[in-house]
Formats: structure tokens, sequence, C-alpha cells
């Protein structure tokens, strides 16, 4: 099974990719640790992006592209992923698509969760707070500034995905104002179809 979480910061995608990992067995895939663990391994792609980013340049779309490529090869993806926070634009999405028909593959599943962004912000000081009183660090992006920059990012650039893929007919949108369970009972449904 592959799938991909779509929805603004906070929605909960982390979450649900959390208990869809659990779930089925599969990966989450993140960009940023496959970028890490490229250069780390000394891929010839990651060997590539470590040069873009030791530039302090943001890795081009075919150098994820690639990172991506290398990850869904190995073997605890061969029966699926999840990407969460892959594809951010448009541009990525088609690349992605090539990318997975070259391979004889294509996405089961884009799932929107469809939030009130005016909710957001009391639900990341929340995640914030729940951080602390665990005693773990809070994100350095858990906080009003940063959400805002972030929202005006995702709305610039990976708003955009929404409709590129209603127009693939492979969305699916979830209630992601619901509490967890019933957020991952829908996706459940949906995945079941």
């Amino acid at each position: 099974m592959r799938i991909m979480l779509l929805g603004p910061p906070g929605a909960g995608k982390g979450t649900q990719a959390t208990r869809l990992v659990e779930t089925h067995g599969i990966p989450q895939l993140s960009t940023g640790d496959m970028l890490r663990a490229a250069v780390k391994a000394q891929t010839p792609i990651g060997l590539q992006a470590k040069a873009v980013m030791d530039a302090g340049i943001l890795v081009p779309d075919d150098v994820v592209i690639g990172i991506v490529a290398d990850r869904i090869e190995e073997q605890d993806a061969k029966r699926g992923f999840i990407l969460d926070g892959f594809p951010r634009t448009v541009a990525q999405a088609e690349a992605l698509g090539r990318m997975l028909a070259a391979k004889g593959l294509a996405l089961d599943a884009v799932i929107e969760l469809v939030v009130d962004e005016s909710a957001l912000l009391a639900r990341v000081q929340k995640r914030a707070a729940e951080a602390v009183a665990r005693g773990e660090p809070v994100r350095t992006d858990d906080n009003p500034a940063a959400l805002r920059k972030r929202l005006e990012a995702y709305r610039a650039q990976t708003a955009p995905l929404s409709e590129y893929y209603r127009s693939t007919g492979q969305l699916r949108t979830v209630d992601g104002m619901l509490p967890v369970e019933l957020v991952s009972s829908a996706i459940a449904a949906l995945l079941q179809r």
C-alpha cells in the first residue's frame, strides 16, 4: 500500500502516519531523514545532495526524487510506504508520478486531512504543552510565529496539490478536526475501498 498524506502543518499527518505504520507495517518516509541517510551512506545521490546542502541551497527536485526512488527500493518499503510532507509542490508531484510509473507503481491513496486553520494554533500549542509535560523537547516550529510562516508556505506551495490530485481522481478527504481515533477510522475506511 502506497499512501500520501496531505494537509497543513498541525493537521495531524504525523500522528496518522504513525498509526498507519503500526497498522500496516510499512515505513513512513521523511525526505529529510532520507536525505541525511543518503549523505551519511555517501550514495551517489547523497553526495550530490551534500554538495547542494553544504552550499546552503534547497535540494533540487530531481535530487529529492532520486532519494525517494532509492529509498522505495529498500526491503522494508517493498510492501508499501507512507509519504508525509512530500511532495510539497505540483512539480514534485508530477516528478513523483513519473518515477513511480517508471517502476510500474502508483499511489494507492492520497488522503488530505481537512482542518480549520484557525484551530491549528491551539492544536500546535497543545502539542507543545504535552511535550513539556512528558519532559520532551518542544519542536522549534511549535509556536505562533513559526506556524504562521509554515501556513503561508503551505498555502503558496503545497495547497495546490489538493486540486492536482483531485484532477487525477486520487484525492480523498478526511475531516481532520475529528478526534484522532475517528480520523484514523475514517482513513481506515478509505483504505478498505
